[in-house]
């Protein structure tokens, strides 16, 4: 990873972590992908490396991350699918040229074509988009409670109850600001 750059949040699903890339939209946000150079790490990290990229294809990618978000926010509070981020969605799924392949352990992996391009891999994050968003897979999508935050994001917990995209940043920061509270309401209650 690149010094200098905010830490990415890594989740379980592609698309909702891809999302995640800007965090705290309702607060002070935070670009967790700046930079072409930067996306290209990203993407490496998930198993989708690619040769280069540049800015036009950085600028791409957050168009997808947008529409992504747009269209799981919508999903999680049972709204209706913004018509524009499901172009974009759909766009880029069939742009690409990506295969599932698997790996002897059984897993699914994806493989790139053969000049590994920026635009490949969006179409794999797209592709997983599309799976979540229509519900084709175990779970359901929510936004996090964080006031700051609202990211949308992919709940597989057994009960489907979860608050927080992330409980190490959003789910630890709400938890601490309730424990200052009730520290300034009850000021003995530490002793």
């Amino acid at each position: 990873m690149r010094a200098g750059f905010p830490d990415f949040r890594l989740g379980k699903v592609l698309a909702t972590s891809f999302t995640g890339t800007l965090s705290e939209r309702y607060g002070d946000a935070v670009e967790r992908i700046p930079t072409p150079g930067r996306l290209g790490d990203w993407l490496a990290v998930y198993g989708l490396a690619v040769d280069s990229c540049t800015t036009a294809q950085l600028d791409l990618a957050r168009e997808l991350r947008e529409s992504i978000h747009a269209a799981a926010t919508a999903a999680a509070i049972q709204d209706a699918l913004p018509a524009s981020a499901v172009q974009v969605i759909n766009d880029f799924s069939v742009r690409g040229r990506a295969a599932a392949i698997l790996t002897p352990e059984g897993k699914r992996r994806w493989r790139l074509g053969s000049a590994s391009c920026v635009e490949d891999a969006l179409s794999v994050i797209a592709a997983d988009a599309i799976s979540i968003i229509a519900g084709e897979r175990d779970g359901k999508l929510a936004l996090c409670a964080s006031p700051t935050c609202q990211a949308a994001f992919f709940d597989t917990s057994q009960s489907r109850t979860r608050r927080w995209c992330d409980m190490n940043t959003c789910g630890n920061r709400q938890k601490k600001a309730r424990f200052h509270a009730n520290q300034r309401k009850n000021p003995r209650s530490a002793d």
